[in-house]
């Protein structure tokens, strides 16, 4: 879509919170100042116990283009992303997490950059829970990289969500968001049946590690950090089952080759026969530079693990 510079589009910034109080503050202001000229600020709460929305209250009586709306009942995380996404009004949403803060022209940045791209999205830098930066941007972590295909997403990826930019036609074309996987994996893994998730190597979020974040990149890392609940290992095949016909499911029939990948791939999951082991590791050896893409590995690695499928799903 194009748009003089005297109207631009209007951008709706999508903020999902949940007991943010601690640091909503920050984020909101981060929001507000923006120098893109034409926004709107949609807010969704999910039943939050604590002071949270007594300070939305309060914004949204000062700024009028911040909407707030509290969830009848605790939708988790997912779904009250997909419900604030619905109520945007915007030509582009950019999602945002309750306790980051943004560069104040990171919108205007990521609209500078999205030319015919589906989703635009920025590196980060790591801040503790005070504020004060950690050594490491995100780009250190994981392997950010613009991905152009849906085979990308065949087992992972690395683009967040809370450093996007995206056009409202992506979240028409996502349909229902599944609760099992995550809104911004769902929103790229779908952007790439037509276009690009690009990549701009700019720091323009600063991206809080904290005790109660859903996802930390820095507690991923950490390999002193406690451990998540133990899953068995019969409900993570469960799981990567689902996962995978979800997205056979939703690849439409004209990319019929990825299609046709992951049918094979579900196929090659429902158990450990000698010929789904070797089916497997077969079709993750023909596209193992595709499926990996995310990951920070090399020829000989990218090799050792396709040899694995052998004996596993992921």
């Amino acid at each position: 879509m194009q748009a003089s510079s005297s109207h631009p589009p209007l951008i709706s910034v999508v903020v999902a919170t949940y007991n943010g109080a601690r640091y909503i503050r920050e984020q909101l202001d981060s929001i507000i100042h923006q120098t893109y000229p034409n926004l709107e600020i949609v807010i969704t709460d999910d039943r939050s116990t604590d002071e949270t929305m007594s300070i939305l209250e309060e914004y949204a009586n000062q700024y009028s283009n911040i909407r707030v709306y509290q969830n009848e009942t605790n939708l988790r995380y997912v779904k009250n992303f997909e419900k604030g996404m619905g109520l945007a009004k915007g030509d582009f949403i950019a999602p945002s997490d309750q306790d980051d803060i943004w560069e104040l022209d990171k919108l205007q940045v990521l609209m500078d950059h999205m030319g015919d791209h589906a989703i635009v999205y920025c590196n980060s830098v790591l801040i503790d829970a005070t504020g004060k930066e950690m050594t490491q941007k995100l780009s250190d972590i994981k392997r950010l990289d613009s991905f152009d295909s849906c085979l990308n997403y065949a087992i992972g990826n690395s683009a967040p969500g809370h450093a996007m930019l995206i056009r409202k036609q992506v979240i028409i074309d996502c349909g229902v968001f599944p609760t099992m996987i995550p809104h911004d994996y769902w929103l790229g893994f779908v952007a790439t049946f037509n276009s690009q998730v690009y990549f701009l190597d700019k720091v323009m979020v600063r991206y809080r590690q904290h005790d109660a974040n859903v996802f930390g990149a820095a507690k991923a890392a950490d390999r002193t950090a406690p451990k998540p609940k133990k899953v068995s290992k019969a409900e993570l095949q469960e799981k990567a089952r689902e996962r995978v016909y979800l997205l056979y499911q939703k690849v439409p029939e004209t990319l019929a080759t990825e299609k046709q990948f992951y049918k094979a791939q579900y196929e090659s999951y429902q158990d450990f026969s000698p010929f789904n082991n070797f089916k497997r590791m077969l079709l993750f050896f023909g596209n193992n530079k595709a499926i990996m893409a995310y990951k920070r590995r090399n020829f000989l690695r990218r090799w050792l693990f396709c040899l694995k499928m052998f004996v596993k799903i992921e």
